[in-house]
């Protein structure tokens, strides 16, 4: 979960202007690689409740495919079409609709465009030059932390078997102390993080 939806959610957040989920439910598994020393889940699903919309994330470790013959990606459905969006590039695929007998198409498609360059060294190129210039990366902190706040609360949700809810406003877990107590490790003594205890149960 927060091995691709570090690169994944930022893009569903950036497409649909929200920072943070509402609400949070995960399921899955160790179903592909059960006997491996991990203990993140190697199939899980996870349902996030935003303003407006669902989100859904799936993956299954031991499956090099997934939906619209992708290994990785966003996709945004729309009434009239599906917008498919990776590292590689993006298309439009058209929903269908049958009038007086007839399938057609909602919209007119578009077939898949490659993005060009390196996508990878573009980011570094970007985040070294604003060291420099100390304007704001495209890829700057806040991001990060807003993309892995959907990927902790989804696995928080997976450990406990139950949906949780968020506070954006004060980043925490609300009403579920179990819960809570995942979203930051205590500290070992005598290290603290300052301005962290309001967060902690």
């Amino acid at each position: 979960m927060t091995d691709w939806g570090a690169h994944m959610i930022d893009v569903a957040n950036w497409g649909m202007g929200v920072t943070a989920p509402r609400s949070a439910t995960s399921v899955g598994g160790k179903f592909g690689f059960p006997d491996d020393a991990e203990e993140t889940p190697d199939t899980q699903q996870a349902l996030w409740e935003c303003d407006g919309f669902s989100m859904i994330w799936e993956h299954a470790t031991a499956i090099g495919q997934g939906p619209y013959m992708r290994d990785h990606g966003v996709a945004f459905h729309g009434n009239n079409g599906v917008l498919v969006v990776d590292r590689g590039g993006w298309e439009v695929l058209p929903e269908t609709e049958t009038k007086s007998g007839k399938q057609t198409y909602r919209m007119i498609g578009q077939p898949r465009r490659r993005t060009s360059g390196d996508m990878h060294q573009d980011h570094v190129k970007n985040f070294l030059e604003c060291m420099d210039s100390r304007k704001r990366p495209r890829s700057d902190v806040e991001i990060g932390h807003n993309s892995m706040i959907a990927c902790h609360l989804a696995n928080i949700a997976f450990r406990v078997g139950r949906r949780v809810q968020w506070d954006a406003a004060n980043e925490r877990i609300v009403n579920d102390a179990e819960a809570q107590k995942l979203v930051m490790k205590p500290y070992r003594a005598p290290w603290t993080l300052p301005g962290a205890a309001s967060t902690q149960i």
